[in-house]
């Protein structure tokens, strides 16, 4: 009998313009692999609320490292999406009613995932720095008692005493997608094309297939991985160090070349003194 591991993603936002420390879920993506055949089950559960929320990315260069973040405001249930302003703010009337919206997602959280735990029959589940997605669940009615939870980004970070993020490891496993399949360095999966529709950049499906794909290279090909991973950390000092020398050379030559400007103006003639002109004084003569 094959066994299921299950690999669990969630998208949150803060509601725009209201408290920044309550998330509502936009997504949920639950994907199931089912070892020895190596067939994938993709559920998603899309939050249908007509609330804005406030959607933070990550910006990042080929090699996965974070270079910025940025901030869109988007529509659950419109997916529309606008430009953040931090300053704008909900009334508190408003707030309340963007509670109010989001009521009914509750019970539906709670029962996408009640029904595919009990679909499914696994007995792990894998995250990815998933405390906070575990805590969202919870709070929508879901127990995961009975689930032997792993944090594989804790575990890694035990392993290599650095904390990585997904980007970088999609780039550490070499994560590829199509409308067919999933690949990586040393695996490929057939997608089933209802699947395959859903696992697209920026959403929780996406997630879950690049987590899938790099639990698998790591459980799988473990001393390849940890060794990818070191060129890549390697890769990514050398690119900081370059462009820490390049922004040196250029405040050197900017201070070499202060001297000279300020010995060009000392150069040029002081200007001269105004000379007042002399008022005379009218005689009363006509």
């Amino acid at each position: 009998m094959n066994e299921n591991i299950a690999f669990l993603e969630l998208k949150y936002g803060n509601i725009y313009g209201g408290f920044p420390n309550f998330y509502a879920i936009s997504e949920i993506a639950l994907l199931v692999f089912e070892q020895g055949s190596n067939k994938i089950f993709l559920e998603s559960w899309i939050n249908g609320a007509d609330v804005d929320i406030v959607d933070v990315f990550a910006k990042t260069n080929d090699l996965g490292h974070t270079i910025g973040r940025g901030k869109e405001v988007m529509n659950m249930r419109t997916n529309r999406r606008f430009p953040y302003d931090e300053n704008f703010r909900l009334t508190e009337e408003q707030v309340q009613g963007a509670f109010m919206n989001l009521r009914p997602s509750k019970p539906g959280i709670k029962n996408f995932l009640l029904k595919n735990l009990r679909k499914y029959r696994f007995q792990n589940l894998i995250v990815f720095d998933g405390r906070r997605d575990i805590f969202l669940c919870e709070r929508s009615g879901v127990n995961f008692d009975r689930i032997n939870i792993i944090d594989i980004q804790k575990d890694l970070n035990r392993e290599t005493d650095y904390l990585f993020s997904l980007n970088k490891l999609s780039v550490v496993v070499g994560f590829e997608s199509d409308r067919s399949y999933l690949r990586s360095n040393n695996l490929e999966y057939w997608l089933h094309p209802i699947a395959a529709r859903q696992i697209l950049p920026r959403t929780a499906a996406f997630d879950a297939a690049r987590l899938l794909m790099l639990y698998n290279e790591y459980t799988m090909y473990h001393d390849d991985f940890l060794l990818k991973a070191a060129l890549l950390l390697n890769k990514i000092q050398a690119r900081k160090e370059a462009e820490k020398a390049i922004e040196e050379a250029t405040a050197a030559a900017a201070a070499a070349n202060a001297p000279k400007a300020s010995a060009v103006e000392s150069e040029e003639p002081a200007p001269e003194a105004p000379v007042e002109e002399e008022t005379e004084e009218k005689s009363g003569e006509e």
